[in-house]
């Protein structure tokens, strides 16, 4: 009875409600707080993360002057003499020899840095140097034959002056080697990210882990997915990280790959689905290749044909009558 009479007053209720009330405040702004405190947690994790594989990666690439992907060595020294800083400031060789598209050529060749660039302007300047001194030493000391002074001063002028050339046709010739390399995996790495991005990996994880996988197919694909998960890691702008890798491996295939990736990326749209249309088209590109290597052999086989295959092939076949007809009581020789 008194517990009911207690109910019953006004005074009560009002002090019941008043506390249900209160603890209803406390546990809202309560739950706030430890959602917020959770959200810093987790965000600091993810920070945490993303600096030790930003650490990582650069130690791979940068990290006592070399790249190392699964155990193989990639040597990438940034670092060059001081003789040739000097002399490339000194004369102003980036004035005279670097364009635009300079550095972009040494990038797709895989040497980046100031100390690649330099090396490459003073190897421009060098080289003709040193081919014209020993075409020179050859054509007047060891060889001057009965030619007069000027043809011979001449032919060393022409040497040197071919081989100021010869940098950048070496630098092409890496290029293509590199452009190969990466061509030939590319569409197994785009399956791979496929697969890893629709498993439920990051960008980030994704390419560092296509990358591990990938470096024993090609190690110039693995080191730039590597150099670009470190740059996804610390670039406030993802998509400046993607043009960066359509820019340094120079194929139509892979900057077309980065564009869906940058547009998906920027409006929101699928990333498995565009990797698999990009992986579908890479698959058939493959295809056509492999179709139009197998069209070209036969044009290139003709010549070898009919200079090597048919000469022998018509001496086994006539050599046996030849020698029933000259030979010892053969029509000729009887």
């Amino acid at each position: 009875m008194i517990i009911f009479e207690l109910l019953a007053k006004r005074e009560f209720l009002i002090a019941v409600l008043a506390a249900i009330s209160m603890a209803a405040v406390v546990f809202t702004f309560g739950s706030s707080f430890i959602v917020k405190s959770e959200m810093k947690d987790r965000i600091k994790r993810v920070a945490l993360e993303r600096e030790k594989m930003r650490a990582e990666e650069m130690a791979r690439l940068r990290g006592n002057g070399s790249a190392v992907v699964e155990g193989r060595g990639i040597r990438r020294t940034g670092e060059t003499k001081s003789y040739m800083k000097n002399v490339v400031e000194k004369l102003d060789l980036k004035k005279a020899f670097q364009d635009d598209a300079t550095v972009d050529k040494l990038a797709m060749a895989g040497f980046r840095g100031q100390g690649h660039l330099t090396t490459f302007l003073f190897m421009r300047l060098s080289t003709p140097i040193a081919i014209f001194a020993i075409a020179a030493f050859y054509v007047l000391v060891l060889s001057p034959g009965d030619r007069p002074l000027y043809l011979n001063l001449v032919y060393a002028i022409g040497a040197g002056l071919l081989g100021s050339f010869l940098p950048g046709i070496l630098l092409k010739n890496t290029t293509t080697k590199r452009q190969l390399s990466i061509r030939s995996a590319w569409p197994d790495c785009l399956d791979l990210l496929l697969l890893c991005v629709e498993s439920g990996m990051s960008m980030e994880h994704a390419f560092k882990r296509v990358g591990r996988e990938i470096g024993h197919q090609s190690a110039e694909l693995a080191e730039e997915l590597a150099l670009t998960t470190a740059e996804l890691a610390f670039l406030e702008d993802r998509g400046r990280a993607y043009e960066n890798l359509g820019r340094r491996s120079g194929l139509d295939g892979v900057k077309s790959v980065m564009t869906a990736l940058i547009q998906a990326d920027r409006y929101g749209t699928s990333v498995g689905q565009a990797l698999r249309v990009m992986a579908e088209e890479g698959r058939e590109q493959r295809m056509m290749d492999a179709e139009k290597k197998a069209a070209a052999l036969p044009p290139k086989l003709t010549v070898p044909l009919i200079l090597f295959f048919l000469p022998v092939l018509f001496i086994v076949i006539i050599a046996p009558a030849l020698i029933k007809v000259f030979g010892p009581g053969g029509v000729a020789g009887g």
